[in-house]
C-alpha cells in the first residue's frame, strides 16, 4: 500500500478571496466561483472552506486562517482601488504561525510582478527588457531608447487587468508620442513625451519600478496562457487579444474591438507540446534558480502568459514571456482543479513532515 500519498489525518484548507460582508456570510463551497476546486479537494480527502477577506473584518479572517492547515489565495494585486498591502502582512503572520500559504506574498514579489521579466530576461523566454527604478532614471533613459529601438511596452510592477500597461511609439514630431493603455476601452492618445512620463510617476510608489519591453509585432496572433500547478503544466488557454492594438473606427466598445474568448486546452494539447517541454524541462527550474524559489514554494496554481516571438530558422514558433500571474489565477482549464488538489495534497504532506521534524 502506498502510504506516501495519504494524509495522516483529514486536513483542512481555506480558499481565500476578496469580498464584502455579505459575501463572507453567504459564500459556500457550492455557490463559490471555485466550486470545481472545492470538489477536487474533497475528492482528494481534503476539507476546504471559503474565506472571504476585506480589511474591514481582517481580524475575523486571521482567526479563521490560523485554524486551518493551509491557505490557497486568490486575490488580485489591485481590486476596486484596494491593494494587497494589509492582506500580505496578515498572510506573512499566518505563515509564521504554521499554516502553509499558497501563494506566499514573498513568492509573489519574486515571480508574480513584472520585474520577473527583467530578472529572467536571459532565459529562453526573454526579450529586450529594461528596468527603471526611479523617475529620474526613466526620464534619462527611456526617450533615447524609444527613438532608437521603436515601439515599447511599459508595465508597472504590480497590477492586473491591463492597469499600468502602455504601448508607446514615437511620432515624427519631436518629443511627441502615441500611447495606448491596455485597459479595456482605451483609445490611442498623442501627447508630449514629458507629459506621459509625468503620468507614469505614480508607478514608482507601491510597485517600485517600471519594466520596459520591446513591442511584439505578432501580438495579433494572440496570447498563450500556460497554467502551472507547482512545476507541472496543468493546461493552456489561447486568446486573441485586442489590448495594445488600436481599436477599429467603430470604437473601443464595439464587438470588433473586444478580445476573443480564451479557448482552454488540457496539458496534452498537441499544438502546445513544445512550450510544455520548455516550461517543465527548462524554464521553470531556471526561473526558480534565478529567483531563489524552492519547489514547495511555487503556487499551487499560477500561469505564464506568452506572446509569439519571431519564428526560428526552421519556421517554428518562439515564445516571449509577457507576464506571470501568481496572485489570482482564474478562470482555469477543466483539468486544473485535479492538478491543484494533487499539489495541495503533496504540500500538506511535506508541510506536516517539516512541522513534525520528520
Amino acid at each position: 500500500m502506498d502510504t506516501e500519498r495519504h494524509l495522516p489525518l483529514r486536513q483542512t484548507v481555506a480558499i481565500l478571496s476578496r469580498g464584502d460582508a455579505s459575501a463572507r456570510r453567504d459564500t459556500t463551497p457550492q455557490n463559490s466561483r471555485f466550486v470545481r476546486v472545492f470538489e477536487a479537494l474533497a475528492a482528494a480527502g481534503i476539507d476546504a472552506m471559503p474565506a472571504i477577506y476585506d480589511e474591514a473584518f481582517a481580524e475575523a479572517v486571521r482567526k479563521q486562517l490560523l485554524a486551518v492547515d493551509g491557505v490557497l489565495v486568490w486575490v488580485d494585486p489591485i481590486h476596486q482601488g484596494k491593494t494587497r498591502v494589509a492582506l500580505d502582512e496578515l498572510l506573512r503572520e499566518v505563515a509564521t504561525l504554521s499554516p502553509w500559504v499558497s501563494a506566499h506574498p514573498d513568492v509573489i514579489l519574486k515571480m508574480g510582478v513584472k520585474e520577473v521579466l527583467y530578472r529572467t530576461r536571459h532565459l529562453g523566454w526573454g526579450v529586450d527588457t529594461h528596468r527603471y527604478d526611479s523617475v529620474a532614471t526613466f526620464q534619462a533613459e527611456f526617450p533615447s531608447r524609444l527613438r532608437a529601438e521603436g515601439p515599447r511596452v511599459l508595465k508597472q510592477n504590480r497590477g492586473n487587468g491591463g492597469q499600468g500597461v502602455w504601448k508607446v511609439e514615437a511620432l515624427p514630431e519631436a518629443a511627441t508620442v502615441r500611447v495606448l493603455h491596455a485597459q479595456r476601452g482605451s483609445l490611442p492618445e498623442d501627447m508630449p513625451l514629458n507629459d506621459f512620463i509625468d503620468r507614469c510617476e505614480s508607478y514608482f510608489g507601491w510597485g517600485g519600478c517600471i519594466i520596459d519591453q520591446a513591442f511584439q509585432p505578432r501580438l495579433p496572433d494572440g496570447m498563450i496562457r500556460c497554467y502551472m500547478s507547482g512545476p507541472k503544466v496543468a493546461g493552456f488557454g489561447h486568446q486573441l487579444v485586442k489590448a495594445l492594438i488600436p481599436p477599429p473606427s467603430a470604437g473601443p466598445d464595439s464587438p470588433e474591438a473586444q478580445s476573443g474568448p480564451r479557448i482552454m486546452h488540457g496539458p496534452e494539447a498537441p499544438q502546445f507540446q513544445a512550450l510544455r517541454r520548455s516550461m517543465e524541462e527548462e524554464w521553470t527550474s531556471q526561473m526558480m534558480e534565478t529567483l531563489d524559489i524552492d519547489e514547495m514554494s511555487l503556487p499551487v496554481i499560477w500561469d505564464a502568459d506568452f506572446l509569439f516571438g519571431p519564428r526560428d530558422a526552421t519556421g517554428a514558433d518562439t515564445y516571449v514571456l509577457c507576464e506571470i500571474n501568481a496572485s489570482s489565477c482564474f478562470a482555469i482549464p477543466d483539468q486544473a482543479p485535479a492538478a491543484i488538489a494533487l499539489t495541495v495534497k503533496d504540500r500538506l504532506l511535506q508541510n506536516g513532515a517539516v512541522s513534525s521534524g520528520r
